[in-house]
């Protein structure tokens, strides 16, 4: 990072942005209660690697999950919620980190697929998330079901690429047109795009510099 990009960021000139690099030191740059709705899809901690071998980065590190969601709090308004994807097999971590932030557990959403992601002890074929809430948001004018049908995306931007069918409704549901939404680790910027195509602002960061030159690409005016 050179002097220009460690300079504190207090304005709202940084919406419908993407930033490289990794997104803790770069939130440090951010006003507290400067975002409305958190919506993100973090490494599971899984050591990941996908059928073509791609991989995650940080997926075999903790060391990044307190410090991070200590942050998304800090920049995230009073009363409003994150909603986060989370590993099952560490949820006591994602959960600890999330409640030593400052978050109360709100809601559990589950996202049943037509297919399994992989076959072990069980065919497994379902996504998690969390709505986790910063002090006493209103309830939405339409509660979305906690139970939302999956898509197959086709991971063609990214290994674990969400669908949009997923995302729509949870940033129509926790956030209103003209909102700023972040994605801290935004991959291929996914849920960017839908903030996006909600009339959103955006805001998101990823480590990775090839996913973050694909979320930029698909970013642009008439991106696909």
């Amino acid at each position: 990072m050179n002097p220009e990009q460690s300079k504190p960021i207090l304005s709202g000139s940084f919406a419908n942005t993407v930033l490289q690099g990794d997104c803790i030191d770069i939130m440090r740059r951010f006003r507290t209660g400067c975002v409305d709705f958190v919506l993100t899809d973090p490494p599971y901690l899984a050591h990941y690697c996908s059928r073509d071998g791609r991989r995650v980065a940080n997926d075999a590190d903790a060391t990044w999950l307190k410090p991070a969601f200590a942050e998304v709090f800090r920049l995230l308004r009073r009363d409003s919620f994150c909603v986060s994807f989370y590993g099952w097999h560490q949820a006591d971590k994602f959960i600890a980190a999330w409640r030593d932030a400052g978050f109360r557990l709100a809601g559990h959403l589950t996202f049943p697929k037509q297919y399994p992601s992989a076959e072990r002890l069980l065919r497994y074929q379902h996504e998690n998330a969390y709505l986790l809430a910063k002090g006493h948001p209103a309830r939405p004018e339409h509660p979305i079901p906690d139970v939302l049908e999956w898509k197959y995306s086709g991971n063609k931007w990214h290994p674990t690429q969400k669908p949009l069918c997923v995302l729509t409704p949870l940033i129509q549901s926790f956030s209103r047109p003209g909102d700023l939404v972040l994605d801290p680790f935004c991959g291929s910027g996914s849920i960017l795009l839908a903030a996006q195509n909600e009339r959103r602002a955006f805001l998101g960061m990823e480590l990775d510099p090839t996913y973050f030159e694909i979320a930029q690409r698909r970013l642009l005016p008439r991106a696909a």
